[in-house]
């Protein structure tokens, strides 16, 4: 029987980027599932703060080389990739020298969130589909975590949708107690229509906050798991009168066979339709 295919996005990861609730997630479930019997791929972005001479990046040529237009402008799309060998995991990296070739990560050295966080998630989740594509890999499911993978739900039922490469694949959101505070920058519908989306999608995130993204996130994937005990009030309210398969709050720590286990259910159309 042909193994199941997981997708992991995240914005952070161990030990790329220092410990948090997602970064930890995408370290450790990740690991889990693999050796549960699934195949997997990891993507996170690039960070300039990532040491590529310590955690021995190296650009993948043969998936390097494409350009994403984000706002009507042509961006690099370079692929690197890392091993964590005590998982036996590899990891991909979207690199692009414009928008993470910083010294932050989400803000700068004054604490200030970047005016083209929008931007720079739209790059992400749009270079990891391009480049599974390009592996010619067929996720089963995709798993995203981490508010710069909100996107990444939109994108496959909406943009993607007609590409037959997706078209049996199944999206699930991570909820984290991580928010940010300024909304995205003001002409996000406009990046949104040029990108092609429906008039609904925009509709329902062109605020460009952190709830109408999440929200937005929940209502166009097939699963939602609450990743971390506490979240936003209006978040955990729209996660528990959501019709999707949901995976509550399980512990501290990550729980890979719960979430396997999980993975199969949402797979499973019968049980999404029960």
């Amino acid at each position: 029987m042909e193994k199941k295919r997981i997708l992991f996005v995240s914005q952070e990861i161990k030990p790329f980027l220092p410990s948090s609730e997602v970064s930890t997630a995408a370290r450790k479930l990740p690991q889990g599932v693999q050796e549960s019997g699934k195949e997997i791929r990891v993507f996170m972005p690039r960070f300039g703060v990532i040491n590529e001479r310590r955690h021995q990046l190296h650009e993948v040529i043969r998936l390097s080389g494409m350009n994403l237009i984000v706002d009507d402008t042509d961006h690099p799309l370079i692929i690197k990739v890392a091993s964590i060998p005590t998982a036996r995991m590899q990891v991909y990296f979207i690199d692009n020298e414009e928008y993470f070739k910083r010294k932050g990560v989400f803000t700068d050295d004054k604490d200030k969130e970047y005016v083209d966080n929008d931007e720079r998630s739209m790059f992400f989740c749009r270079g990891v589909l391009e480049t599974v594509k390009k592996l010619g890999w067929k996720p089963d499911v995709i798993h995203c975590n981490g508010w710069m993978t909100s996107l990444m739900p939109l994108y496959v039922k909406d943009i993607y949708k007609n590409d037959p490469h997706f078209a049996d694949t199944k999206v699930v959101y991570s909820l984290y107690d991580n928010e940010f505070n300024n909304n995205w920058n003001d002409r996000f519908d406009e990046k949104l229509k040029f990108e092609g989306f429906d008039e609904k999608v925009i509709d329902s995130i062109k605020s460009g906050d952190y709830l109408s993204l999440n929200k937005a996130a929940m209502e166009y994937s097939d699963g939602v798991v609450m990743g971390s005990n506490s979240v936003h009030e209006d978040l955990k309210t729209a996660f528990e009168s959501s019709d999707k398969m949901k995976l509550d709050f399980e512990s501290e720590e990550p729980q890979p066979k719960v979430m396997s286990e999980f993975f199969d259910k949402v797979i499973d159309e019968e049980a999404l339709i029960q």
